[in-house]
């Protein structure tokens, strides 16, 4: 059992603690709503996106190491949404959670929501609106890890409280349970019961379950980003994908690809609005425009240190991005080893920064932030490290 003062144990009967987090925080959420399709910017502000990708909680749960790596992973976050408010008029608006929040293919327990919860804490003890997509790992089956099998057989799970409320405190504590895992707790967690649970528990959240035509994608749905001084004049959409992985295919499909064309011709049909677009595997237009080596003009980045690991197939997403004048750049996360930007005809293919401690690679950590200023319109964007330094600023449009 792990002694770390990380942890703060809290329970005799896991199980029954367990449960009680669970139907407490549903009580405490009795506000259970239909996520809006729009975000409001404020007054005389620009409007900022912190992106965190490939977060990765979950991992190892049964060491001191995995929940150690989650700790550390709330600390980028926090730091990252601290830095970048400063003050009143520069507030961080909104955050993108780009894929992999958890590491499903680690986490024996029936409800990875556990761990989803503890990923946007940092974001929901601050008050700000988020929208997630999925990324490969957040369905991914069960992995039995070969040393189970030794003598010593299979451990205890630290797990964490579900939305206990309860922020990272001065000693790096945040509740956990110590929990004795059963036989039928290693189904996983579907992406739909990770969806539902996040829509339902959090009025912050504006993420979707998508169209029932589109699964098994979920994460498919588009927000507007509304003006404060031209209240029904959209300033931006933003459109989400689920780019697979896990229990299905690493694609974006057809039908996914016919749904953007459709929802994008219908709300915005003279491409006079600007539209993002955000999904976690990147798709084969990025090895095309990838460095060979350095990071040179026109490409804009710290990091490249690994080949792209694309999507399996290309489906007619990109050919339809490519022809739309309002499609400005695209995000991605998954590769952990690459931050670029690279312009691709007339839009940018733009890896974000790997924020968690979980996942491959000793990088240092850190966020994508996307700025959007209103009067004149323009779209930059730069890297926020764990350290509060910045690099790699670039103007999107």
């Amino acid at each position: 059992m792990p002694t770390s003062s990380y942890f703060t144990i809290l329970s005799n009967s896991c199980l029954v603690l367990l449960f009680q987090a669970f139907f407490i925080s549903i009580a405490a959420s009795s506000d259970r709503h239909t996520p809006e399709n729009h975000i409001r910017t404020r007054a005389g502000a620009p409007f900022k996106v912190a992106l965190f990708a490939d977060l990765h909680f979950g991992e190892n749960a049964w060491t001191d190491w995995g929940p150690k790596q989650d700790v550390n992973s709330i600390k980028v976050m926090s730091s990252v949404l601290d830095t970048e408010t400063p003050e009143a008029t520069y507030l961080t608006d909104f955050v993108v959670y780009l894929g992999d929040v958890v590491t499903a293919n680690n986490i024996p327990i029936a409800n990875a929501s556990l761990y989803w919860d503890q990923a946007i804490s940092p974001t929901r003890s601050r008050g700000i609106p988020w929208a997630s997509v999925f990324g490969n790992h957040d369905d991914a089956p069960f992995e039995w890890p070969m040393e189970w099998f030794a003598a010593s057989g299979i451990p205890q799970l630290v797990c964490p409280v579900l939305n206990s409320g309860k922020q990272l405190d001065d000693q790096n504590e945040f509740p956990l349970i110590f929990y004795t895992m059963k036989p039928n707790n290693f189904r996983g967690t579907s992406r739909l019961e990770l969806m539902k649970n996040e829509m339902d528990y959090n009025v912050l959240s504006l993420s979707k379950s998508g169209p029932q035509d589109l699964w098994p994608g979920i994460s498919n749905y588009v927000l507007q980003v509304l003006s404060k001084e031209k209240p029904h004049t959209p300033l931006v959409y933003l459109y989400f994908l689920d780019s697979g992985g896990g229990t299905y295919p690493e694609v974006i499909s057809t039908a996914q690809a016919d749904w953007f064309k459709r929802i994008s011709e219908e709300i915005n049909p003279d491409s006079r609005v600007p539209e993002l677009i955000f999904w976690h595997i990147p798709s084969k237009a990025y090895k095309k425009v990838a460095p060979k080596f350095r990071i040179h003009k026109p490409c804009v980045g710290s990091i490249n240190k690994e080949k792209v690991a694309a999507q399996e197939a290309e489906m007619g997403i990109m050919k339809i991005l490519v022809k739309r004048p309002s499609v400005k750049a695209v995000f991605v996360g998954h590769n952990h080893g690459l931050d670029w930007c690279c312009p691709y005809g007339q839009l940018w293919l733009c890896f974000a920064r790997h924020t968690g401690y979980g996942g491959y690679g000793n990088w240092a950590r850190g966020s994508r932030i996307l700025e959007i200023n209103e009067r004149p319109f323009s779209i930059s964007s730069w890297i926020r490290m764990e350290d509060g330094s910045v690099h790699s600023e670039v103007i999107l449009s």
